[in-house]
This record gives structure tokens, C-alpha cells and sequence, in this order.
């Protein structure tokens, strides 16, 4: 297939850029191909071993100024799946996959004679994906329920590796197609779904545009409870029928973070439609440890972490001990309006910018449990930093600070922007950022200057104090150790 750049992937961006500039040119300037049509097919087997199988077909027309002898292109994530078997065939010929040259990550695709110029071929790619091994930390699924969320489960084609070369953008309109046992549920991208049965199987077929961004697909044997989330429409599916009643607490509190979230960082780009909360198929491989190193700074017994976003609508959760806490979700549900699936490097962010998911989702979980969670949640972060860390010494390089205390301190970070600037104007600034920079990804200068037009103030010296020193400024450290004695913080709302 390909998507648009790859959410953690910096490095493809000038490649696609540049791909996409040369496409639009009457001639071509170097080696490059398009991908005429494009169809990718998910079928789930549950029996006797739940597998899942990814076909991937494309036609492809040589657009470019000369032949090609192969092609490169990554194949899904070994990582977070384990990839059983992968094949790729050149008009129904099998292809040798080597690895790239360029990048150990990607693979090489040589095709049996070179590819020439205005020559049209079809590129089957075929994948199957089984559950790990034990001790092996990836996806697991069950005979009754699985999930592909929006990143690393379908092949990538990239663009010709040559100077001004191109290829590897989708078409404006492709097909999904999804096929499982009778009695599932099915959540995938793309608009107007199909559904048709046949015999024991469900076939669902959704059309996928450039806006829909990654795709995803979430099915299994659900119970669907339908949510009283005011305005947010929202959808639980769960193995056993939730009596909604019971689940009251939980969905006021996800009310509270979603207000909160939108007044913050600005509604979501698809505000409006609804969310599903989707019980995990198996909760020991359902998730991820993108986001493990930050659940210390939000709760004083983090444990395991229980939520993942499998979509910009599709969080998957552990519903292990009964009902869960459907608003402290760690950073995934913030990611959300952070944009998750559609800004690069979300999850690839430097410090203090890799905080920035869960300072967000801080904010929702003090809109549920009041102002007492900001000091207390500040404290927490303040004792990974050392109190004897001295000014640093601007004549000679010095020791760079513990992964820990450096995670801390950039946490502590987007709160001294708020006590700094006011929540009002901080709020603005982070609108400004995310809706001026969506679909393009930010980094610590989008802020800054976000920042610099809402206050007209000096914040990239700010930020320099701040993130260039060992440890935290005393003033900051000693107001919330006040704060624990009963001395609670108040930011200040405007600020000459």
C-alpha cells in the first residue's frame, strides 16, 4: 500500500515532500512510479489458531524518466507484530526480498527484468500475522477479537530513493476490505461501509480518502453500550453486556476531560463523531510501551498501562477488575486532540515535547479530580529531580541529566508555562500550535513561536532557562512545596 508519511517517521518527510512536488510537474525529473488503484483486503481467521492475513494489491505505471530494477518499501512492523510469513509477487512472479541498502529497517523488492518507463505491473503483497511467542512483548489477539490500529501493521511503498525520485502516494480513493466470522462487530476507517454476509463470514468495505488519514480496523464478538456523554457521542463494546447505569461515574468523567481537552488544546479534526471504547481482546498484549515511561509522573501507583489508542476514535482499554476509569487513560485519549495518526512524530518527539502527552493528559484527570491532583501530581515530579543540581556552567560541557530527571523536569515544563504566562494565554498558544501545524507535526520551536505571538514576551529565553539548566528553578520548586502545606497554586490568568 502506501499512506501518507508515517507518524514516527521524520526521516520520510522530505522524501514524500518532494515526491509529491515532483508529481505534480508536467514532466518528470527523475525515476518514479504512481500507484494507480489500490486494494487492501484483512481477512481474520480464528481457528484452529487465530491468525490474521493482509492482502495488499496495487497497479503501478513506471512515471518516471528510465527504468527501475527494483523497488523499496517497508513491510508491517516487526516489533509490535509477529510477522508469520510475507511474500510479495511481480505480476503473479515471486520477488527476492533482501534488506535496503539505504535503511536495515526497509526491504528491497528486485524485480525478474527492469521496470520500464510508461510499463504498467501489478504488486501483490501478502502477510500473516500470528499471535507472540511467550515472553515476546507484542499484539495479541484471540479467536474472538482483534485490532489494527493506525500505524505499522500494513506495507509502506516508498518513493525511488534517486534524485527527484517519486511513487508511493495513494491514489485519492482506495478500498478496505475486511472479512470475519458471523457475529462480529466491525470499526474501520474510510467512509460509507458495506456490509454483506456470506455463508459464516461478514465482509465489510469501506472507501479510504487521503483525509481519513491511517487506516485501522477493531472486530470481535462485542456487546455495544451506547454512552450518555452530552454532547460527545460515545460507544463502549465490551465481551459482556455493561448495564450503562453502572458506568454513570465513569462516563461523567470522560464529560469532564473531553470539555477540558477541547477548551485546552482546541475541538478534534473530526469533533462530533463519536468514540468507542473497545475492551482489549487479550489485555497482556494489547498494548504498547510508548507511553510506560511517563505513567509514574500521573499516578502514585501507575502499574501496567491500561489504554492505547487505536485510532483518532478507538481507544482500547483493560477491563480487567471491572469498570474502568474511562478518562484516566494516560496520555492516549489526549493524543487524541494532540493529533494522534495525523501529525509525524507524535511519539518520536525530543524533550520537553515528548511530555507533552501527558501534561495533556494531566489536565483531564485534574478537571475529574480537582485542583488537589495538579499539586500533588507536580510534587511527584519534583521528587525525581534532585535538589543539589547547581547553575550549570556555561564554559564546559556538562554531564547531560538522567533519562528520569529529564522526563520529570519536561513535564514540569508545560506547567511552568502556564504559571509563567496564565492558563488563558497558554491555552491560546497551544490552539495556535496544533491547528496551525496539523497534519505537519511541531517541535519545540512551533511552540516557542506560538507562544511568543499570544504574549509578545521573550519564551524562547524562557525555555533556555528552563531546559538548559540542571534541575528546576528553586522559586518553582519551593511555591509547590508550599503549596503541600496547604499553600495552593494559582496561575495567573492575565498577564501584562
Amino acid at each position: 500500500m502506501f499512506l501518507p508519511p508515517h507518524p514516527r517517521r521524520f526521516f520520510f518527510l522530505p522524501l514524500i515532500a518532494a515526491g509529491i512536488w515532483v508529481s505534480s510537474c508536467v514532466t518528470p525529473l527523475g525515476p518514479g512510479y504512481k500507484i494507480e488503484n489500490q486494494e487492501i483486503q484483512v481477512q481474520f481467521d480464528p481457528a484452529p489458531v487465530p491468525k490474521i492475513r493482509v492482502d495488499a494489491t496495487y497497479q503501478l505505471r513506471n512515471t518516471g524518466t528510465r527504468s527501475v530494477p527494483d523497488m523499496q518499501l517497508r513491510l508491517p512492523g516487526r516489533r509490535r507484530f509477529r510477522l508469520a510469513q510475507a511474500q510479495a509477487t511481480w505480476d503473479g512472479v515471486s520477488l527476492r526480498e533482501q534488506t535496503s541498502p539505504q535503511n536495515p529497517r526497509d526491504s528491497l523488492l528486485v524485480f525478474p527484468q527492469p521496470w520500464r518507463v510508461s510499463e504498467e505491473h501489478q504488486l501483490h503483497l501478502t502477510a500473516e500475522f500470528q499471535n507472540p511467542a511467550p515472553g515476546e512483548t507484542r499484539f495479541t489477539f484471540s479467536s474472538t477479537a482483534f485490532f489494527l490500529p493506525s500505524e505499522g501493521w500494513a506495507p509502506e511503498l516508498l518513493p525511488s530513493q534517486a534524485l527527484f525520485g517519486t511513487g508511493g502516494i495513494p491514489p485519492k480513493q482506495w478500498r478496505l476490505q475486511v472479512r470475519v466470522p458471523a457475529g462480529f462487530l466491525v470499526h474501520l476507517s474510510g467512509r460509507s461501509p458495506k456490509i454483506s454476509r456470506s455463508g459464516s463470514e461478514i465482509n465489510v468495505v469501506s472507501t479510504q480518502r487521503p483525509e481519513d488519514s491511517y487506516p485501522f480496523v477493531v472486530a470481535g464478538v462485542y456487546k455495544e453500550t451506547t454512552l450518555d456523554a452530552g454532547k460527545q457521542k460515545a460507544f463502549l463494546w465490551t465481551q459482556a453486556q455493561e448495564d450503562a447505569s453502572s458506568l454513570r461515574k465513569s462516563t461523567d468523567a470522560l464529560v469532564r476531560a473531553i470539555e477540558t481537552y477541547d477548551a485546552v488544546f482546541g475541538t478534534r479534526p473530526k469533533n462530533g463523531q463519536p468514540f468507542w471504547f473497545v475492551q482489549c481482546p487479550v489485555a497482556e498484549g494489547c498494548f504498547s510501551a510508548q507511553e510506560s515511561s511517563y505513567a509514574n509522573l500521573l499516578s502514585a501507583d501507575p502499574g501496567a498501562a491500561s489504554s492505547e489508542l487505536a485510532s483518532l476514535d478507538t481507544l482500547m482499554m483493560d477491563f480487567h477488575g471491572g469498570a474502568p476509569k474511562l478518562s484516566a487513560s494516560a496520555p492516549s485519549l489526549a493524543s487524541s486532540w494532540l493529533g494522534y495518526g495525523e501529525n509525524p512524530g507524535l511519539y518520536e518527539q525530543l524533550p520537553p515535547l515528548s511530555a507533552f502527552p501527558a501534561f495533556a493528559a494531566a489536565l483531564g484527570e485534574e478537571a475529574i479530580e480537582g485542583p488537589s491532583f495538579r499539586t500533588e501530581t507536580i510534587l511527584r515530579a519534583l521528587r525525581m529531580i534532585p535538589q543539589t543540581a547547581k547553575a550549570a556552567d556555561t564554559s564546559r560541557a556538562r554531564k547531560p541529566e538522567d533519562e528520569t530527571v529529564l522526563r520529570a523536569k519536561s513535564f514540569l515544563f508545560f506547567y511552568a508555562l502556564e504559571e509563567r504566562f496564565g492558563r488563558d494565554a497558554s491555552s491560546r498558544a497551544f490552539r495556535h500550535m496544533l491547528s496551525a501545524r496539523r497534519g505537519h507535526g511541531f517541535d519545540l520551536d512551533d511552540l516557542i513561536a506560538a507562544f511568543e505571538e499570544e504574549t509578545h514576551q521573550n519564551v524562547a529565553e524562557f525555555v533556555r532557562l528552563w531546559m538548559k539548566h540542571p534541575g528546576v528553578p528553586e522559586d518553582f520548586r519551593s511555591r509547590y512545596q508550599d503549596a503541600s502545606a496547604g499553600v495552593l497554586f494559582h496561575s495567573r490568568e492575565n498577564t501584562p
